[in-house]
């Protein structure tokens, strides 16, 4: 209707210009064209937009791309083509490739707006024209807009003495195109495809209500576990590693290095409290990409992992108390010492008159035994009071990256699920929505269906039976 309304204007005869550019869009643009009645001579593409203000034309098809806004070089060149007479079409070419093509569309008409100018934009699609001619689909070639364009382009070049001829193969084309359309019509409804396709669509529908939650659920689950086996894992190899270190590292201190030996665990656990939050947060993050892979109802961002405090040893480890042992090294060192002593100033004990001398060496030399017994033995008993400090304090280590790292998936889990509850829900809404749409448009066409087929059955004879001469 709109290619037959063009026909009672009277426009300038001529060849369009286009301009844009010489690439395949273009030249598929202009193949899908002229198939339409009547043919609308378009001259060659021309790149050259400087010099195109120049040429002649009274009418000017400016091609841009759809997804990108008209810019200050073509709204100069739209304005010295209106100074110069000519009318000037702009064609977005591409609308399928662009989903946001009305948003480009809507700014460009407002930048020609504020330049002043009176410009018409018409989208369109020469790639669903060539898949609408192919699957002979009459709804996707209204889609296209190659239609539009050619009935705007039609009104624009007609003149006075054409208008009966043109007006006469425009209908010829019209009543051809809608003849195929009704003949679509009643194989639908006569197949019930229609009705038959909703209801695929409504069980497709269902069938994913749940927005994939169900699967995304269970995946997230199984890497939560398998996570949590192994962040365990690593904090067991990495805090056994820092207690072998320590006690190699206790075995060669000397009483002062033992004196500083807490505060260098304290530092060797913060590092390595450090290493366990990067492996925590690495894990973390690949968990996010493993749910983003289950399904649509994944969340679409990883969950934050909050850095606590690195994990407390405790107190330092207390003096060690004297206990019986310590007194028994003291008669056990003198003994020795005795002992010792007397072997060794027995020589002398064969000189009579050296024989009390010996006494006070003896008992010299058991003195120094035993303190030295007694040191050497405190010495050890230090070392194992340590040592047993040191594995106290990292079992205790142990249970809090443990602990640090069983929350940190414990959160993650809440957090990730609550995202995949939610985003299933608006899915789940936007399904219950269509499915009604679904359910009224089934119900419409299986009770209109017979009206249906006698409105086509009628309108098929009626256009049989039109002739040109036979006016509207």
């Amino acid at each position: 209707m709109a290619l037959l309304d063009t026909m009672t204007v009277a426009g300038n005869n001529g060849e369009v210009r286009l301009l844009g550019p010489d690439d395949a869009n273009t030249t598929l643009l202009r193949t899908e064209l002229a198939r339409f009645a009547p043919r609308i001579d378009l001259s060659a593409p021309s790149a050259d937009l400087a010099g195109a203000a120049s040429g002649s034309g009274s009418v000017t098809m400016l091609v841009l791309d759809a997804g990108v806004v008209i810019g200050a070089t073509e709204v100069d060149l739209v304005r010295r083509l209106s100074a110069a007479g000519s009318r000037v079409l702009l064609v977005l070419n591409g609308t399928h490739a662009h989903l946001d093509w009305q948003s480009v569309r809507d700014r460009s008409a407002e930048l020609l707006a504020a330049a002043g100018l009176d410009c018409e934009i018409v989208p369109v699609s020469a790639r669903l024209a060539l898949a609408a001619r192919t699957a002979a689909d009459s709804a996707l070639l209204d889609r296209s807009g190659l239609a539009s364009l050619h009935a705007r382009l039609a009104a624009l070049t007609t003149d006075t003495t054409t208008v009966d001829t043109r007006r006469s193969a425009a209908a010829a084309q019209v009543v051809a195109q809608t003849l195929d359309r009704i003949a679509q019509e009643e194989k639908l409804l006569a197949a019930g495809s229609e009705a038959e396709m909703l209801r695929a669509e409504r069980a497709r529908l269902l069938a994913e209500r749940d927005g994939g939650r169900a699967v995304a659920v269970s995946t997230l689950r199984a890497q939560l576990n398998l996570a949590r086996m192994d962040l365990l894992t690593q904090v067991g190899h990495r805090v056994r590693a820092l207690h072998a270190e320590a006690r190699t590292e206790l075995d060669r201190l000397d009483r002062a290095g033992r004196v500083r030996f807490p505060e260098r665990l304290r530092s060797a656990v913060a590092a390595l409290t450090d290493t366990v939050d990067r492996d925590i947060a690495a894990r973390l993050t690949e968990l996010r990409a493993r749910a983003a892979a289950a399904g649509p109802g994944a969340p679409d961002r990883a969950p934050v992992y909050r850095h606590d405090p690195a994990p407390t040893l405790g107190p330092d480890p207390q003096p060690r108390g004297r206990g019986v042992e310590d007194h028994l090294m003291i008669v056990v060192g003198a003994s020795a010492g005795v002992g010792l002593g007397r072997l060794l100033v027995s020589p002398l004990a064969l000189v009579p008159a050296l024989d009390v001398a010996t006494i006070p060496v003896t008992l010299l030399l058991g003195a120094g035994a035993a303190a030295w017994v007694v040191r050497a033995r405190r010495q050890l008993a230090d070392r194992d009071h340590l040592r047993q400090w040191v594995v106290d304090a990292v079992a205790n280590v142990k249970a809090q990256l443990e602990q640090r790292a069983v929350t940190a998936l414990v959160e993650a889990e809440t957090e990730l699920s609550d995202e995949m509850v939610r985003s299933a829900a608006d899915r789940m809404l936007a399904v219950d929505r269509r499915v009604a749409e679904l359910e009224t448009a089934l119900r419409r066409a299986t009770s209109g269906q017979p009206g249906r087929l006698a409105a086509c059955a009628r309108d098929r004879q009626i256009l049989e039976q039109w002739t040109p001469d036979s006016g509207n």
